[in-house]
């Protein structure tokens, strides 16, 4: 997209206000923040699992940090709902 430092900066602030969002959800209590609890564990350890698969077979910087972006960006269109 933009200088790889202003995506980067960019999913800060995005990632930040996902932290926000499930802050409220899970505040909320109730099933939603059940599920909302249990999908953060399983997205974070399969995401952690992808991004090690990629620097294994030797994907740069760049990309691992946009298959990042584009996670945060579904979580919060999701939880922007």
């Amino acid at each position: 997209m933009f200088n790889p430092w202003i995506d980067l900066s960019l999913s800060v602030l995005e990632a930040q206000q996902v932290i926000l969002l499930r802050t409220i959800r899970l505040a909320e209590g109730g099933k939603r923040a059940e599920l909302e609890a249990k999908r953060m564990m399983s997205e974070k350890i399969e995401a952690a699992g992808r991004a090690g698969a990629m620097i294994a077979i030797g994907a740069s910087a760049d990309r691992i940090a946009r298959f990042y972006g584009n996670k945060i960006r579904a979580n919060r269109r999701r939880l922007s709902r």
